[in-house]
């Protein structure tokens, strides 16, 4: 069942919307890694840590519902402004680097169409839906 904008139920943003969300999400990841090397952080800490908010899949092994709650907690941009933040008050060049990858992780996933989850599957994102029956659904 389609919507009027064409997509289904989930609510997923098209045309413009969608591509403007992707490419904010190639431009965080830009500039996260061009701050990254400027801050000149250890590239060996960036390949260990960069996917590793993608440990959250786990949560998915629980069920749909909950797999999208610890997937988007893992990927919304709350938790790594906030570490972010923290680092540049206290002064944290450590906080500031985990900062920096995890943002330049979820910008990745963005600008290749990974968006945030919906709790009625892993495939239903708000940059619509991805994985093998993705096609069928456009």
């Amino acid at each position: 069942m389609t919507d009027i904008a064409g997509e289904g139920a989930t609510g997923a943003a098209i045309g413009g919307a969608r591509t403007l969300l992707r490419l904010e999400g190639l431009a965080l990841f830009a500039g996260m890694t061009l701050l990254y090397a400027i801050w000149e952080g250890s590239w060996w800490v960036y390949a260990l840590l960069f996917l590793a908010p993608d440990l959250s899949f786990a949560g998915y092994l629980a069920g749909p519902r909950i797999g999208a709650a610890v997937y988007n907690a893992a990927h919304s941009y709350l938790a790594p402004m906030a570490l972010m933040t923290t680092g540049l008050a206290l002064p944290s060049p450590l906080t500031l680097s985990l900062a920096m990858i995890w943002l330049a992780h979820i910008g990745i996933d963005r600008a290749l169409g990974y968006g945030l989850k919906y709790s009625t599957g892993f495939g239903f994102t708000h940059l619509g839906r991805i994985g093998k029956d993705a096609a069928k659904a456009t």
